[in-house]
């Protein structure tokens, strides 16, 4: 007993020293550092019905649909051709009228398509429309599906874990397709990361990844909370259906 409070004295001392030197090495950088985000309505009075977790879902989902907006307007740029499909204004200014002028996500332009029937589209051959279009409102639909319907949460609402996880490995699949899906003429539907002898750029996998990795993580905490085992799949990315939410 005695050995091993001695051992857990001496990992406590070990790693109260190692975070006043990080502290220290990391002074310069936490004053050049930009502030965390908070929701503007931390002090409204409709953060009384939040419970930890529906603040939780609620900085998940802002910030997952942050990365998606970001996405949009990278993917823009990266395939000018479909934002012409649909507008002749710039990839920031599209992005901005998706995320910010609608509220049910429904475009003529898309077929009205939502969720993973909307991501499919996207890469199919005979679609003609604008597969970013497709693809990002697929992608935020499914991500609103898999949260019950909502982008914010009270303590009233319901959120299924196993929905949440699917939904990572659904966007697993779709960054699957971005990167390997080819159209008649061996070419991707959408261009992304650009690896070649001059540059290396991966910043929408690195973006995506984050997306799915704030999923996981939001779908185990959530899975605990509940006490709900999740069912784990093994993808086969080359023949992965997409799992329903």
């Amino acid at each position: 007993m005695i050995r091993t409070r001695q051992s857990r004295y001496s990992l406590f001392a070990l790693g109260a020293a190692a975070a006043v030197l990080s502290a220290c090495a990391s002074t310069e950088s936490v004053r050049n550092s930009k502030p965390i985000p908070s929701q503007s309505d931390r002090n409204s009075i409709m953060q009384f019905g939040k419970t930890d977790f529906d603040r939780l879902a609620d900085v998940e989902m802002r910030e997952n649909t942050q990365s998606l907006r970001g996405l949009m307007v990278k993917l823009y740029k990266r395939n000018p051709r479909e934002l012409r499909k649909s507008t002749t204004k710039s990839a920031e200014e599209m992005a901005t009228s998706i995320f910010e002028n609608n509220c049910d996500w429904r475009f003529k332009e898309i077929n009205e398509a939502q969720s993973t029937d909307a991501i499919q589209q996207a890469f199919r051959p005979d679609f003609s429309g604008d597969r970013v279009l497709s693809l990002i409102v697929g992608m935020q639909t499914m991500l609103i599906k898999a949260h019950g319907g909502k982008s914010e949460f009270y303590f009233t609402d319901t959120i299924e874990p196993q929905n949440i996880y699917n939904a990572a490995r659904n966007l697993e699949i779709a960054v699957w397709k971005l990167s390997n899906a080819r159209d008649d003429k061996k070419q991707l539907y959408l261009l992304t990361n650009d690896l070649n002898s001059n540059e290396q750029n991966l910043s929408f996998e690195r973006e995506f990844g984050k997306i799915i990795g704030s999923l996981d993580l939001y779908a185990i905490t959530l899975s605990e909370k509940l006490q709900r085992n999740i069912i784990r799949v093994a993808l086969t990315l080359a023949t992965a259906l997409f799992l329903p939410i």
